[in-house]
């Protein structure tokens, strides 16, 4: 008997099992994009590690899980070199198969009340042309452009820079 449930989504805090699936689907979604270069999330270590990253650096990532699947993520971080009262949304990537959905909305909702639960007041982010997919979502929500980088992300590969106030 064929089951014709859809699950529904279902968003929760990384976990250190995460890591391998959340490292698959943003290096697939830069291949994917032509966006695979250097300066970019693509090479950081970091990647396969964001368990780890957003326990020493006090972050918050969510994942987006869908069929007992890791289906994406996206969080905040306070990345070297940002004002105190400013953090980074990091890492929103999605599946293709989930793309169009919501789910990117939904994060991005729990990255910005993230935000302001840790006191920040404002939120920059950090992309570039190819993933162009994403910035209308990011002007939806209030972003704004800035004419350089803030910070010290270490990724020279992004040339678009964003922020949003709390």
């Amino acid at each position: 008997m064929t089951n014709n449930k859809i699950d529904p989504i279902h968003i929760r805090l990384i976990e250190q099992a995460d890591n391998p699936a959340l490292a698959m689907i943003i290096r697939n979604a830069l291949t994917e994009f032509n966006a695979d270069k250097p300066g970019t999330v693509y090479f950081d270590d970091s990647t396969d590690h964001l368990y780890e990253l957003f326990q020493q650096q006090e972050g918050v990532y969510h994942v987006a899980v869908f069929n007992e699947h890791v289906v994406g993520g996206a969080g905040i971080i306070h990345t070297n070199g940002l004002a105190a009262d400013t953090c980074e949304l990091v890492k929103l990537y999605l599946s293709p198969e989930v793309r169009g959905k919501g789910i990117g909305k939904a994060l991005m909702e729990r990255c910005l009340h993230a935000a302001k639960k840790a006191g920040y007041k404002k939120v920059y982010l950090e992309t570039m042309p190819e993933l162009i997919a994403a910035i209308p979502m990011y002007e939806q929500f209030g972003f704004t452009y800035l004419s350089g980088p803030l910070g010290n992300s270490g990724h020279t590969g992004c040339d678009i820079w964003m922020i949003k106030l709390l």
